[in-house]
């Protein structure tokens, strides 16, 4: 949101238009009946206009203008910063009743985390909230945040906990990719792009972020790091933005280098996999087939399957091995060590010393916005 919106002065009283006819009309000793003769009205039109019963019309103005001299815009500008006073004056009375809607948003994680400022005054604080998620009323993000994330988010059980917290964690990523100007989606592209990222998980993640965000974006998909808020319990989200521009958003929420880049894979399958028009976000309790599908993609192109039986069948997975193993694929060896784990062949605390932790200061230093031609 540009400066200039989150700055305006909004007043809290502006008067009438007609307050400034009637003074106009004490300064010069003009009647109100001289002036309906003089613009070619009636006494009673130039009455309800002082009296605020009746607006100051374009063609009032440029009558108002020829008689006493004082510009038309003067007075459509009056007109209308004074229609625009009551209306705002109407919402906040309307938003007053809409008070609680606070208590389903984490406004106060948001605000450390300088999404949104905070307010002590309930109304302000419920227009701060308004302008982030870009609708216009706490029923529009019923119907447009909650509602419809529900019926199209499949399988998610997130939005059963926190719908808040949920919904303001997937805008936030809609914002943050807003920002990463991506080349229009090529699906031959981001396969080859999934190769050179599948290379990057073993270089530091100062690196492979970075480079991951530029080599998405080139292909037609906006890569966001968003940090989960408190009960959302989503570790990835994919969703298209426009038929050309596609959008990962990962949480981080394990903070290790396993989880990282199978989430990101998995939800890289379901834009190799599945339609445009389905939006999915990855919790702990998915299990349909398309979540499936996806877990199959991101396992298999991470680590080939044959080749994974056959390390299964031929070792005692030693941390020595699994080195080696990964040194062989060309992979992180932590994300061995997660799969193994996943699949119960070694216990989870076996071989943690091989995963890779991923402090969020770190991973957000190099998630910062990017761009690449259009």
């Amino acid at each position: 949101m540009s400066s200039s919106v989150r700055n305006r002065y909004t007043p809290e009283t502006v008067s009438a238009p007609g307050e400034t006819l009637a003074e106009v009309l004490e300064s010069r000793g003009m009647t109100q009946a001289e002036l309906a003769r003089r613009a070619g009205t009636t006494p009673k039109n130039v009455n309800e206009i002082i009296a605020g019963k009746a607006p100051i019309t374009p063609s009032t103005a440029l009558q108002l203008e020829r008689v006493l001299g004082i510009p038309a815009s003067f007075w459509n500008a009056r007109e209308s910063h004074y229609r625009e006073a009551l209306v705002r004056a109407a919402e906040q009375q309307r938003l007053r009743a809409h008070a609680e809607w606070l208590k389903e948003i984490p406004v106060r994680e948001m605000a450390k985390r300088g999404w949104i400022r905070a307010f002590p005054d309930k109304v302000k604080q419920l227009q701060e909230l308004l302008d982030f998620f870009g609708v216009a009323s706490p029923e529009r993000w019923e119907e447009l945040c909650v509602r419809e994330p529900q019926a199209s988010f499949r399988r998610s059980r997130a939005f059963e906990a926190a719908p808040g917290a949920v919904s303001a964690w997937l805008r936030k990523g809609e914002v943050e990719a807003q920002q990463i100007v991506c080349r229009p989606f090529d699906g031959t592209a981001f396969r080859k792009a999934l190769a050179d990222i599948r290379a990057l998980t073993v270089a530091t993640v100062d690196k492979s972020v970075p480079e991951s965000i530029r080599l998405c974006a080139d292909s037609g998909v906006a890569l966001v790091f968003v940090p989960e808020l408190p009960r959302t319990r989503a570790s990835g989200a994919t969703r298209w933005l426009t038929a050309a521009k596609a959008l990962i958003q990962l949480s981080l929420r394990y903070r290790s280098d396993d989880q990282l880049w199978f989430s990101f894979f998995h939800e890289a399958g379901h834009i190799v996999r599945h339609g445009k028009r389905e939006v999915f976000v990855e919790d702990d309790t998915v299990g349909d087939a398309k979540e499936r599908e996806a877990d199959e993609f991101a396992a298999d192109a991470l680590i080939p399957s044959t080749q994974y039986d056959q390390f299964r069948r031929s070792c005692d997975c030693t941390e020595d091995s699994i080195r080696r193993f990964a040194a062989t694929l060309g992979i992180a060896p932590g994300i061995i060590v997660g799969r193994l784990q996943h699949d119960k062949v070694i216990k989870f605390s076996q071989c943690n010393a091989l995963k890779r932790g991923l402090p969020w200061e770190l991973v957000w230093r190099g998630a910062r916005p990017s761009s690449c031609s259009a």
